[in-house]
């Protein structure tokens, strides 16, 4: 019909802030394979409404109304719904070869304003990420939010006022609370959510979260801080989990998903999504290689893992290079 439709979930027919904020990257290369300059602007466009927009709190809700231009219910997450649309402000400004200046911006005051309105530590010393709704706080983070770990290292470089080190120390601390949730299973590998309430850390306690799909974010957190720290814990936390996805997710046909990595015995989902080839297994490669194989300084990897080109200044010569 040509007519646009929003999930009838979605905080009464809204847009989801990690679809509409998840496309600057591939847009803008779009434009430059193709010499028109008519996809970056209407990214660009997403980006001016959203910024012109009152923030409660500084941060972005999941949902915004595609009609009225207003927010929906006031969810935030950096985990579904919410995740890649922070982390394309950052790397849309290390594509541009830092000449972004607006998306640089936008990234650091949004991170900002997590780390005051989110990130929270637990009794037992643990740093987590929580989801907040409509002013309250949910002590819950999702496997997707560990990505966060990997995004804090690799924007720590420009972090505003001296706070490179920072932003470091966060991303180690987001790392191993993401370790620490698959190290507390029966199978070493991480849960749907897990959660920081009743007298638990980070461990699922609803049945509903209790599944690991193949997901990569906790991987692709390791690399990041692998290739930006060179400890040698990341490796090793990554070859834990290669051992787990062996032992655990290896079938005749090639791996599955898991039911339940508290149980003793798997129950298999029968499905191998399609990020775990391109995501988990390629952060696993990329851990485990050298630096100059797909080297930060010329390559920024969209939310799919998929390696875009940095738009260098002097851009021809160097991308010619490249290939």
């Amino acid at each position: 019909s040509g007519i646009g439709r929003n999930w009838p979930w979605a905080s009464g027919g809204s847009s989801i802030l990690a679809e509409f904020g998840t496309l600057h990257l591939e847009f803008v290369h779009l434009s430059h394979l193709s010499g028109n300059p008519v996809f970056a602007e209407k990214v660009m466009n997403i980006r001016k409404v959203l910024n012109r927009l009152d923030k409660p709190e500084g941060l972005y809700p999941n949902y915004l109304n595609p009609s009225s231009g207003q927010w929906g219910q006031h969810h935030v997450s950096i985990g579904g719904l919410g995740d890649s649309f922070y982390e394309y402000l950052l790397k849309a400004w290390l594509m541009s070869d830092k000449t972004d200046e607006e998306g640089k911006k936008m990234y650091y005051d949004a991170v900002q304003a997590i780390e005051t309105h989110l990130i929270r530590k637990s009794s037992g010393g643990l740093t987590y990420i929580a989801e907040w709704k409509g002013g309250l706080l949910e002590h819950k983070m999702g496997h997707l939010t560990c990505f966060a770990g990997g995004m804090f290292a690799l924007g720590a470089d420009g972090a505003p006022n001296d706070k490179t080190g920072h932003h470091i120390e966060l991303g180690a601390e987001i790392a191993r609370t993401c370790h620490e949730s698959y190290d507390r299973t029966s199978m070493k590998l991480g849960p749907e959510a897990f959660r920081f309430d009743g007298g638990v850390e980070a461990i699922a306690t609803r049945q509903n979260e209790k599944y690991y799909i193949l997901r990569p974010e906790v991987i692709e957190t390791y690399m990041y801080m692998w290739r930006l720290t060179h400890d040698p814990k990341y490796r090793q936390w990554g070859w834990e989990a290669v051992e787990a996805l062996e032992k655990h997710c290896r079938v005749d046909g090639g791996y599955s998903g898991i039911r339940d990595v508290y149980n003793n015995h798997e129950s298999h989902d029968d499905v191998q999504q399609s990020f775990f080839l391109s995501e988990t297994l390629k952060y696993l490669y990329l851990l485990f290689s050298e630096d100059d194989l797909l080297p930060f300084e010329h390559w920024v990897f969209n939310t799919e893992a998929h390696p875009l080109p940095v738009l260098h200044k002097d851009n021809g010569n160097k991308e010619e290079n490249q290939k």
